[in-house]
């Protein structure tokens, strides 16, 4: 069976992105249901997969990364409304068999996404 999970590194400090909400929602005909939300640790990864086992199933999920909250947090100087306050990384999963690892990069103005291993 396969999972979902992810890593969240801070590229502006240099280090990970702990104490970072994310939600998980599954898509389906314009609809979002919240499947997940967790907390990342201090290793910028949360304790658990985002989603495995029997739910984890092919379709269209959305991740929204916190960002704002992240930074405010932090103690970056954000300006109000801060410039990205969430990253979505809308994306779909075709093989329910295979591991799939979202690590995102982040800045207080930028962010990255890209499917790991």
């Amino acid at each position: 069976m396969g999972k979902l999970t992810t890593h969240v590194l801070d590229t502006s400090a240099g280090r990970p992105a702990g104490g970072l909400r994310i939600a998980l929602c599954r898509l389906h005909d314009g609809v979002a249901t919240l499947v997940n939300e967790q907390t990342t640790g201090p290793d910028g990864r949360c304790a658990a997969a985002l989603l495995e086992g029997s739910g984890f199933s092919a379709g269209r999920y959305s991740l929204t990364f916190h960002v704002g909250d992240y930074f405010r947090t932090a103690g970056a100087a954000l300006s109000e409304p801060a410039f990205i306050e969430e990253a979505v990384v809308h994306f779909g999963i075709g093989w329910p068999d295979q591991h799939y690892h979202v690590p995102l990069l982040i800045t207080p103005w930028s962010y990255a996404v890209y499917r790991g291993g």
